[in-house]
């Protein structure tokens, strides 16, 4: 793994500026990384320097770099070329995050010695579980697409007590055998029979561990108490919050104190801010949202000149530092946000109330003021608090009909301006190289129990991509004006992509028929995804480049944001629902900066935020398995356009583009015929009739069966002579009226009747 190298200052030589300082460690960690991968070859300084893109006028400093890479122990100068030194393996203590396919990532404990995650494979995991403490052998000659690999040698101690799980079988003798999730589906978990639940298959359960077991034994556990069953929609959120340990209720404390600000902003308070209650300015938010974070206002002078006002909503007036409000926010760290339902970071008198922007009544906020000129360059900017009275609350789908002209409204004027600014403000973030995904968002529309009755596709219209230009804008102004300060800040950043990674999107484009350069320049992936975009398997490819990127975190180490292009962004516009938003509020307006409580909370609040995601992503898919039943039990011979997105020597993976769902077929399972994989082209290919699969390929499946509690889902492939005949059928209705609850695909979920308890 690369060690951590600080420049140090020679003797007797001048202060460098703090810009030379950064550009020095950028350059050294760029270098450290790249020497790193595993491509990587002995290089001269000129390849080095070629393949890295320095200017000239830094060679000095690059030479610099190169010996003290040398001198440290981490590179060799042999033959005019710098070599990197084979390290041995080192013991590395960290916390484990595990991912849902069964690998890990373990977050060193020292990340100053220790800068990057480990990547754990799935078998080398040694059974810890998200959360645990564990040691960890970093392996120096193998580093993974993923960065530095490892082992886990040693569990130090578990990170929960507690696990959810579904109950798979009840034998004879009593004995129940459950799966849980967290462990995945190789790990067999049996659980004590209790005289106080009468247990049947289906049953959703938190259950107390009592030995972990490992990857060759079993895991025991007691039941701690009974959620409900896998029939009942109306559950899912409650096992997510369980599966996940995620913080429900509000104590009594944290209710009182938010119910003692009242309903309404105190007159003493307004005196004391910039009032804005007479300026035009509005909000734009899904048609489902309560919590109203920011306002937006705007107009344009006869120099031609824009002003935009974003205005936040002042959580921090609030909720004071080490206040029970705080402390429990501070844990949450964000809201998370269910089909239907939202667990909230702040008590509803404060998300959905007095701190939301609703309109027509006083509200207290933190603006920043924007000009631009013609161009859409940021010329000047302040910041204030102020207090507002939104004029009017616009949903997304409402602003798009005024600004097609389909509804009337006194603020088009208005919202045409801002679709103006918009567009100069995007031809901007373009020319610095950041790259935009107009990908439509899948969202389950869900009854008040929980069914799920259709899906909808919410485009990312303009009126989205103009509220979020908005706030990007304000996000990275704030960033800069803190940074001039000298203030301490928890920045959002985001690191270069590894070029092997790179290379290989670049050849997965290609199997799609998108021909890109080895390591693609941000102009070239702008016009892939805007081409894909248009094809079945752009939001795939999308997908694909995402998960190739690094991950975008917290750090009061501003690295910059290499997916926006930006030297400095923060996360400042949505303290209802984001802590490190409120924390950044707290400083702008004079709170104290410490770095050592940023690093915490910049550390937390990742880690939480990634947490949120797997639980919102496993409600989100088991709400699309339920509708995918329901579809199933009406027409069981239905079949589904899907595009293959990998092959492999054992089958084929493909994407369900009706559900974005993934589905799996075993090579067995292809047509009537032996298939070989053909490595040099990645495709198999029946020996009979020459029949290919490839990545990119348009095929249609039929679902077989969907296994409620493992969440998997067996599909058949549908031959072209197969599905001549058949009329096509429509696509899910967009309002489909409410039936009753559907039952899952498998006879044996159907929820079957109980026992009455002996208690």
């Amino acid at each position: 793994m690369p060690q951590r190298i600080k420049m140090s200052k020679k003797k007797g030589q001048s202060k460098k500026s703090s810009g030379q300082e950064k550009l020095l460690q950028n350059l050294l960690k760029t270098t450290q990384q790249f020497m790193s991968g595993k491509s990587y070859v002995p290089m001269s300084q000129g390849e080095l320097r070629e393949k890295l893109r320095i200017h000239p006028q830094h060679d000095e400093i690059f030479h610099e770099i190169l010996k003290k890479l040398i001198e440290s122990g981490y590179a060799e100068l042999s033959g005019g070329r710098y070599g990197l030194i084979k390290a041995k393996a080192e013991v590395v203590a960290g916390t484990m995050r595990m991912h849902p396919r069964g690998f890990g990532f373990v977050q060193p404990d020292d990340p100053v010695l220790n800068p990057e995650d480990i990547f754990i494979p799935k078998h080398l995991t040694l059974n810890s579980v998200d959360g645990d403490k564990v040691e960890v052998l970093v392996n120096p000659d193998s580093v993974s697409e993923k960065g530095p690999e490892g082992r886990v040698t040693a569990i130090l101690s578990r990170g929960r007590t507690h696990i959810a799980g579904i109950v798979r079988h009840v034998h004879k003798h009593g004995e129940i055998e459950a799966y849980a999730p967290m462990l995945g589906l190789t790990q067999r978990v049996l659980v004590q029979p209790s005289d106080e639940y009468q247990i049947v298959v289906g049953d959703r359960i938190a259950m107390e561990v009592i030995d972990w077991g490992s990857k060759e034994t079993d895991t025991y556990c007691r039941i701690s108490h009974h959620i409900g069953h896998i029939s009942d929609p109306s559950c899912d959120i409650k096992a997510a919050i369980e599966e996940y340990e995620l913080r429900e209720d509000f104590s009594t404390p944290v209710l009182q104190e938010a119910q003692s600000f009242g309903i309404q902003v105190s007159k003493k308070e307004i005196l004391l801010r910039e009032d804005l209650r007479n300026l035009e300015c509005f909000t734009i938010d899904p048609d489902t949202a309560k919590d109203f974070d920011d306002a937006i206002s705007l107009t344009k002078d006869s120099k031609g000149h824009y002003h935009l006002g974003v205005h936040i909503a002042d959580v921090s007036h609030y909720v004071q530092p080490g206040s029970a409000l705080d402390k429990e926010a501070k844990l949450r760290a964000n809201s998370t946000y269910f089909p239907g339902a939202c667990l909230p970071m702040l008590p509803s008198e404060l998300s959905n109330n007095l701190c939301s922007l609703k309109p027509n009544v006083n509200r207290l906020t933190a603006s920043v003021f924007m000009d631009f000129d013609a161009e859409g360059n940021c010329v000047d900017y302040h910041i204030s608090r102020t207090i507002i009275k939104s004029c009017k609350r616009f949903t997304y789908k409402e602003a798009k009909l005024v600004l097609d002209g389909e509804k009337r409204s006194s603020y088009a004027p208005t919202l045409k301006l801002m679709v103006e600014l918009c567009h100069l403000l995007k031809h901007k973030r373009y020319e610095r190289g950041s790259i935009e995904f107009a990908m439509p968002e899948l969202a389950v529309i869900v009854d008040k129990e929980g069914v799920p009755q259709r899906i909808d596709y919410i485009a990312y219209d303009i009126t989205h991509q103009l509220v979020e230009e908005f706030m990007l804008k304000a996000n990275e102004v704030v960033a800069l004006h803190l940074s001039k300060l000298g203030k301490n800040l928890a920045y959002r950043v985001h690191d270069e992509p590894s070029e092997d990674n790179m290379k290989d999107f670049a050849a997965l484009s290609a199997a799609f028929g998108f021909h890109l350069s080895e390591t693609p320049t941000p102009v070239e992936l702008q016009k892939l995804f805007d081409e894909a975009l248009e094809t079945p398997y752009g939001q795939y490819l999308a997908t694909s480049y995402i998960r190739r990127m690094r991950l975008a975190i917290y750090s009061p180490e501003n690295i910059g944001h290499y997916g926006l292009g930006l030297t400095h962004y923060c996360h400042f516009t949505s303290p209802i629902r984001r802590y490190v938003d409120l924390v950044a509020h707290r400083i702008l307006f004079g709170a104290v900066d410490d770095r050592e409580s940023l690093e915490f909370i910049a550390t937390h609040c990742s880690k939480q935020e990634r947490i949120s995601a797997k639980a919102e992503n496993s409600v989100l898919l088991l709400k699309k398995l339920r509708l995918l039943a329901s579809v199933h039990q009406k027409e069981p011979n239905q079949e589904y356009e899907a595009i293959i997105t990998r092959v492999k020597p054992f089958g084929i993976y493909f994407e369900v583009l009706e559900f974005m769902l993934e589905g799996f077929l075993h090579i067995s399972e292809l047509d009537d015929e032996f298939f070989v994989f053909e490595e040099r082209a990645v495709r198999l290919k029946g020996n009979r009739s020459g029949k290919c699969y490839s990545s990119g390929e348009r095929i249609f499946a039929k679902l077989d069966e969907i296994d409620f509690i493992t969440q998997e889902t067996k599909w058949s492939i549908v031959t072209e002579n197969a599905r001549s005949q058949k009329p096509k059928r429509k696509k899910i209705k967009r309002e489909e009226k409410k039936g009753a609850r559907q039952r899952p695909v498998k006879e044996k979920l159907v929820k079957p009747k109980r026992k009455k308890s002996k208690k």
